[in-house]
């Protein structure tokens, strides 16, 4: 799989020994053996699932999953004292991800 890597919006740089200044000169006398082509290996690049992840995250931009209606309840629940906590569910749901992240079942 090959992914191609975007500058995210930053400016892009002037590459070196790309000018065409009187600056040639001094690179020429700098490295003379830059004059010689070597040849160049194919670079590659593997990312994990994690940075995949990542990368589809951020190309999601605005479409977030995020319910802003819900969040905007929750915080004015929050505001007012009416928001009540499951203490029992939120337990059974973490030991439901430490199973899926291979932890021991010690229950």
């Amino acid at each position: 799989m090959n992914t191609t890597i975007t500058n995210n919006g930053l400016p892009k740089l002037p590459q070196a020994g790309s000018g065409t200044g009187s600056g040639t000169s001094t690179n020429a006398a700098a490295a003379p053996e830059a004059s010689v082509a070597a040849p160049r290996s194919a670079d590659q690049l593997k990312l994990t699932d994690s940075a995949r992840a990542l990368q589809e995250a951020a190309r999601l931009g605005d479409a977030s999953p995020i319910d802003a209606k819900r969040v905007e309840q929750v915080r004015q629940a929050i505001a007012d004292g009416s928001y009540k906590i499951d203490a029992g569910k939120i337990a059974d749901r973490l030991l439901a991800m430490d199973q899926q992240l291979g932890g021991t079942d010690k229950a």
